[in-house]
């Protein structure tokens, strides 16, 4: 029985002994790829000149603005204040580092939009340590990436990757200048492809654990092929510094947006003039579909390209000009793609029904329309079952919604108010019938089966969206 014991520990040992340097063989080497890609890479810096009562005040590292402040994470210098508060010099000046990454031979470089925004000067540094003052070519903020130019020639210049075969688990680098340490290397694993985060619409991001730190902001992210296949845009941290949830602009985007800043310096995108919103399984269910894919349109602008080619609220887009539309936040991103005045086919789901729509795909406004409602009730006021005290618009509210019929809500209670509702909204249609009067949205509530849900579409501000009510 010893032995046998001894014999085993033995086997167990060599096979220890044989797996460990085979495992350590494996890991990938970055060597090459720090030698060859870190050139390219420079640091920026950026002088803004402001006035002492535009200085940010400062706070705990909970606070939510100090939150905020790190998710863009350039770093904010310390500005020189003598004499006592409210004395010496009115304006000061405030520094900032960030990365970028040069992509042309002749001095254009790559970086966020949020890097150079507001700056009056942007100093860049190569790895030589030569120094040349950048022109802003042009910035995107929808999507964080600017042009820049520096007055160079003979430059080194990255590889472009295709950021569409990255998978999860692959090994990534990323090559900047994290507090200021410049030509900085982190690597680690792709977390996640196609990410959307909360008001980036416009972006698939890629999510990766690589250690991004304030001055990382505008750098590459490399594949170990040593091509670039991202732009380091943001973190999420509580604290500022690198808690393993970093992500990316996916290069095809970035050159998309610098070749259109580089031509004609602004940016145009396709725009459908619809509001959108996640189907829920509940708003699923109360649709009649079986699955939660696709983009439920919530509401259509007037006059839009959407209203003009038949897209109805209630609508749920599943396919855009061949492209599948498995969740919303794909639509915004397919739709900004496509050239303005292009025409294409578009698949929706209407009350359970398959319908292709041929719609003209128009050119995203450069301001946003601002719709505000007043909550002053008038003097008919209704009330139903599921919690909403309702009145009819007053002709200068009606105005304000491009003449929609709508109900104000003047009070929510009960199911309503659990399910989000509140006091101000405006009611556009229950499933898929718009809205005429209080007495008809009563009746059709009062016609509701207990425990059914229904999709009630609100507007609040500038925004649609339909709301699941389980009727008890």
């Amino acid at each position: 029985m010893l032995r046998q014991l001894l014999s085993t520990i033995v086997i167990v040992l060599s096979f220890m002994l044989v797996a460990t340097p085979t495992f350590a063989i494996n890991l990938p080497d970055f060597t090459v790829l720090a030698e060859k890609q870190g050139p390219a890479v420079v640091n920026i810096s950026i002088t803004q000149v402001m006035r002492r009562n535009q200085m940010p005040f400062s706070g705990m590292p909970n606070d939510e603005n100090l939150q905020e402040f790190f998710k863009r994470f350039g770093i904010p210098g310390m500005p020189g204040m003598p004499g006592a508060p409210g004395q010496g010099e009115q304006e000061y000046k405030s520094e900032s580092l960030g990365s970028g990454f040069i992509i042309s031979q002749d001095g254009y470089i790559l970086t966020n939009s949020h890097v150079v925004n507001a700056a009056d000067e942007v100093l860049v540094k190569l790895s030589d340590k030569r120094e040349f003052k950048a022109k802003i070519i042009g910035a995107d903020k929808r999507t964080d990436i600017a042009l820049i130019k520096i007055e160079a020639k003979n430059l080194p210049k990255v590889s472009i990757g295709d950021p569409s075969k990255l998978k999860v688990g692959e090994w990534v680098a990323a090559i900047g200048s994290p507090f200021g340490l410049e030509n900085t290397m982190t690597a680690g694993i792709v977390s996640a492809v196609g990410r959307a985060l909360p008001q980036e619409n416009y972006v698939p991001f890629i999510q990766t654990d690589v250690a991004i730190n304030p001055g990382n902001s505008g750098g590459p992210l490399f594949n170990l092929a040593g091509e670039v296949v991202g732009v380091n845009s943001q973190i999420y941290s509580r604290s500022g510094g690198s808690m393993g949830l970093s992500f990316s602009i996916p290069i095809d985007v970035a050159i998309n947006i610098s070749n259109q800043l580089k031509s004609s310096g602004k940016i145009t995108r396709g725009w459908l003039g619809v509001a959108i919103q996640e189907l829920t399984k509940d708003l699923a269910e109360s649709f009649g579909m079986k699955g939660t894919n696709g983009a439920l349109i919530a509401g259509v602008e007037k006059a839009g390209p959407a209203e003009k080619a038949g897209l109805e609220p209630g609508d749920v887009i599943i396919q855009f000009d061949g492209k599948l539309i498995e969740v919303s936040s794909d639509l915004p991103r397919v739709v900004g793609m496509t050239e303005p005045g292009k025409s294409v086919n578009v698949d929706v789901l209407r009350k359970g029904n398959k319908k292709t729509l041929r719609i003209r795909v128009g050119e995203m406004p450069s301001e946003d329309i601002e719709i505000s409602q007043s909550n002053t009730p008038s003097t008919e006021a209704s009330s139903n079952k599921i919690g909403l005290t309702l009145s009819a618009l007053t002709p200068q509210q009606k105005k304000k919604l491009n003449g929609k019929n709508g109900l104000l809500v003047i009070a929510s209670t009960g199911e309503a108010a659990e399910s989000g509702i509140r006091r101000g909204d405006v009611i556009l249609g229950l499933n898929n019938n718009e809205t005429q009067s209080a007495d008809q949205f009563n009746k059709q509530i009062n016609a509701v089966r207990s425990g059914k849900t229904v999709a009630v579409l609100v507007q609040r501000g500038d925004s649609t969206l339909y709301v699941p009510i389980k009727v008890k």
